[in-house]
Formats: structure tokens, C-alpha cells, sequence
């Protein structure tokens, strides 16, 4: 088998850090013949990689993050929450991660007490604890306790108009889907990935396109699946992680709504 990106710092940067292809496809939940295929990495799989190695984003893909002074520092937060909760909610975290998790800081505001309520769950979780439980709540045998879908949650059915409407806005955006992705785009992961990316630069867009992107395909059912999660059987420490994403979507919710 071909090595994969023998040009490519970024990417063979990651390779190491994972401690090779087969451990870097593990931690972000592909197959290992996706990452032989690579180039460098697929700017979808930037923020997963990012959060599976602790290789930065301006390594990885220097063409796409090569002025991050240029986010002021609400943006560069907020990016940095829809990543978080897009990385937690695609796949359980693995130990790197959850270390990392662990140092999270807190304040006196509702988000801040929200991560410090996480960071004291990651430091007390077990991997394959959450892993167990990341499958219970979304994955399950036929169905997980939550089906985590914009169309879902609006139509009580998957692949519903929802669905179609993201779809021609992603194109109108420019906006691809990876190829390796077997999930669809209104996954609460990926419209979190989305978001990350409109907020950081990641996907060149009009000033509007993060106004209208959250209203119409996050606002409407987003914040019912994060109380659902909050809620849920299965839920330990994924309640955490649901908490951290309900206040951020009202948080959000109230921004957007302020006079331009």
C-alpha cells in the first residue's frame, strides 16, 4: 500500500503523532485505506485530526489556516466551541483527548460553569466508558437512544426535505461533502463542523452566511437535541457535553437576534 502524502509535512506530522496511518484512522473513526489515499488532509478532516493528534490546524493545512491573528477573540471562541462540540459528538474521545478536556477552565457564567462541569467528568472518565456510551446514545443495534438529524428532529423521518435544502445551501457555499464521510449533512456533528468552519474562515462565505446557516439549519431543533441529550438514559458524560451545547446555542441564538 502507497505511503500517503509523502509531500506533505502536515500530514505526515499527524501520522507521527497518532503513532502511524492504522492508529491515526482508529482515532477518527475511518478506514485506514481513506487516509492511504490522502494527499494531505481533506480540509473536512482538518478540525478531527486537530483533536486527535494535538497537531495544529496551521500545520496540518497551512493554506487554509495561515492567518489566524486575524479572528478577533469572540470568534476564535466561538469557533473553538462548535469544534468542540462537533469532535465530542462525531465519535467518543479518546484518552489524549479527554486529557485535554480535563484542563478546561471555568468562570461564573453559565458556559463557564458548563466546562468546568465537563472537565471534571472527562477527568474522571474511562475511555472505553464513554466509547460504550457514545454507541448507546447515538449508534445503537437498529437505533441509538437519540437519532442526532436536523430531519429527524423536524419531519420524524431521515433524509427529508431538511436535508435537501442544507444540501443546496452547502453547494451554494461551495461547501463538498468528504468522500469518506458516511454521514449525512445534517448530522448535529457536521452542521457544528460547518459552523466551526464559516466562523474561522475555513469556508469563504459572505458575512450573512453564519446568520443564515444557524437559522435555518441549526436554530429550529439544535437546542431540543441538546435537552434531549441532557436528558437521556445512556447519558453520563454526555450530559456534560449536552449542557456545554445548550448554552452555547442560546448564547448564539441571543447574539444572532441583536441588530446588525
Amino acid at each position: 500500500m502507497n505511503e500517503p502524502g509523502l509531500n506533505d509535512q502536515g500530514l505526515q506530522e499527524a501520522i507521527r503523532a497518532a503513532g502511524g496511518v492504522t492508529e491515526l484512522a482508529r482515532r477518527i473513526n475511518i478506514a485506514q485505506p481513506s487516509i492511504s489515499k490522502w494527499t494531505r488532509v481533506p480540509a473536512e478532516r482538518v478540525l478531527s485530526v486537530e483533536a486527535a493528534t494535538g497537531v495544529s490546524r496551521t500545520v496540518l493545512r497551512p493554506d487554509i489556516y495561515h492567518a489566524p491573528q486575524a479572528l478577533d477573540e469572540v470568534d476564535a471562541a466561538r469557533s473553538r466551541e462548535y469544534t468542540l462540540l462537533a469532535t465530542l459528538l462525531a465519535q467518543a474521545p479518546n484518552a489524549a483527548l479527554l486529557g485535554r478536556l480535563a484542563k478546561l477552565r471555568g468562570d461564573t457564567t453559565p458556559l463557564g460553569a458548563a466546562h468546568a462541569a465537563l472537565a471534571r467528568a472527562a477527568a474522571d472518565a474511562e475511555p472505553e466508558d464513554i466509547e460504550r456510551e457514545h454507541f448507546e446514545l447515538f449508534v445503537g443495534v437498529g437505533r441509538g437512544e437519540l437519532v442526532p438529524y436536523g430531519s429527524y428532529y423536524l419531519t420524524g423521518f431521515l433524509h427529508e426535505r431538511p436535508l435537501a435544502r442544507l444540501r443546496g445551501d452547502l453547494e451554494a457555499l461551495g461547501i463538498e461533502r468528504a468522500e469518506d464521510q458516511p454521514e449525512p449533512e445534517d448530522h448535529a456533528a457536521i452542521l457544528c463542523e460547518i459552523m466551526a468552519g464559516l466562523v474561522d474562515g475555513r469556508f469563504a462565505a459572505s458575512p450573512g452566511a453564519q446568520h443564515a446557516m444557524f437559522e435555518k439549519h441549526l436554530a429550529p431543533w439544535i437546542g431540543r437535541f441538546f435537552a434531549d441529550l441532557e436528558r437521556a438514559e445512556a447519558a453520563d458524560f454526555y450530559r456534560h457535553v449536552a449542557a456545554v451545547g445548550r448554552v452555547f446555542i442560546d448564547i448564539e441564538s441571543e447574539a444572532f437576534a441583536l441588530p446588525a
